[in-house]
C-alpha cells in the first residue's frame, strides 16, 4: 500500500529553450526574462533557469552586481496559470532538500512544489551575496512582486505598476512570498490586498517600495548608473551592508511571518479544491488578465 499518486500526464509546449537570459557587462550581470509574449509568466522552467542564472552570478568573482529584468512590454505578469508552457505537473530536480511534488495527493502537491519554486527560491535569492537591482517596466502583477522585492533596490519606470490580486479573483492572501507588509504600511498593505487594485509605480515610491522612478526611456540606463556604481564598490563591503538591513528584517519576524501566510495560502488553496474543483478557483490567464484590464478601466 502506498500514499503516492501516479504523477498527471500534461502536453507541456515550452515556446522557448531560453526563458532567461544571460550577459555580463562591465562587471554587471544582466539577468532578463525571455517570455515576452506571454509577459513573462513564470513557469518551472523559467524559475529553475533563473536560480541557474542567479547562482552563475555568485559564482563569478568578476560579477559585481545583478541586475532582474523582463523583455517586453511588462516586467512579469505574475506565475503562469494558463500558457502551453505551464508546467505545474512537471518534476524538476530540487535545489533545496524538497521532496518530488508530482507523485504527491490532493494539497499536498502544491505545498510541496511552492515551497520550493515559489518561497524558497526567492528567500535563497534575498540573500545572494552580491547586490540586486530589479528594472521595472509595465505590470509587476503577483508572483512577479515576488522577483522585484528579493531585489535590494528596484528602478522602475513611469508607467510600472504593482498589483497583487489574488484575493479578489481567487481568495488567497497574496502570493507566497509575503512581503507585503514590510514593503507597504500595514493599512495600505492591506488595501493593496483586499482590493487588489493596481499601484502606480509613483505612489508605489512614495512608501519606499521602489527607490527610483524615471521615464521609460530612461530606463535602462538609470538601472546601469546604479550597477555599476555598485559594482565598482568594495565586495564585502556591499555584502554585509545587505545582510545588516535583512538581519533587522528578520529580527521583525520577516520569516516568520511569511511561514505564517504560506500555511494560510495553502489553506485558501485546500478551500477552492474542495468548493470549486480547482486550487485557484477556476482562474486562468487570459480571465485574470481580462479581469485585471476591466477593473483599470481598460476594457
Amino acid at each position: 500500500m502506498t500514499d503516492l499518486v501516479e504523477p498527471k500526464k500534461v502536453d507541456i509546449v515550452y515556446e522557448t529553450e531560453e526563458p532567461v537570459r544571460y550577459e555580463v557587462i562591465d562587471s554587471v550581470a544582466w539577468i532578463t526574462m525571455n517570455r515576452p509574449q506571454f509577459n513573462n509568466a513564470q513557469n518551472g522552467q523559467m524559475t529553475y533557469a533563473l536560480d541557474d542564472a542567479f547562482n552563475r552570478a555568485v559564482q563569478d568573482d568578476n560579477v559585481r552586481a545583478i541586475v532582474l529584468a523582463g523583455e517586453g512590454k511588462h516586467f512579469s505578469a505574475g506565475h503562469d496559470i494558463g500558457t502551453p508552457g505551464r508546467d505545474l505537473h512537471h518534476e524538476f530536480d530540487k535545489r533545496l532538500m524538497f521532496p518530488p511534488h508530482t507523485n504527491k495527493p490532493g494539497a499536498e502537491l502544491l505545498y510541496t512544489r511552492e515551497q520550493e519554486q515559489y518561497l524558497g527560491m526567492c528567500r535563497r535569492w534575498r540573500d545572494i551575496s552580491k547586490p540586486t537591482i530589479a528594472m521595472v517596466q509595465g505590470a509587476c502583477v503577483a508572483g512577479g512582486l515576488m522577483l522585484a522585492w528579493v531585489c535590494d533596490l528596484i528602478v522602475a519606470s513611469e508607467d510600472a505598476f504593482f498589483q497583487d490580486p489574488v484575493n479578489p479573483l481567487m481568495g488567497i492572501p497574496g502570493v507566497e512570498y509575503f512581503a507585503h507588509a514590510y514593503e507597504l504600511p500595514p493599512r495600505v498593505a492591506k488595501e493593496f490586498l483586499l482590493l487588489g487594485e493596481r499601484m502606480p509605480a509613483a505612489r508605489a515610491y512614495s512608501f519606499g517600495m521602489v527607490n527610483k522612478v524615471v521615464p521609460r526611456a530612461e530606463l535602462r540606463e538609470a538601472t546601469a548608473a546604479w550597477a555599476n556604481k555598485l559594482a565598482k564598490q568594495g565586495r564585502l563591503g556591499n555584502w554585509l551592508t545587505k545582510q545588516s538591513v535583512n538581519h533587522v528584517e528578520e529580527l521583525r519576524g520577516k520569516r516568520a511571518a511569511m511561514d505564517a501566510v504560506y500555511h494560510m495560502h495553502h489553506f485558501a488553496h485546500a478551500q477552492n479544491d474542495i468548493v470549486t474543483g480547482n486550487s485557484i478557483a477556476g482562474v486562468s490567464g487570459t480571465s485574470a488578465a481580462a479581469a485585471n484590464k476591466k477593473d483599470a478601466g481598460e476594457g
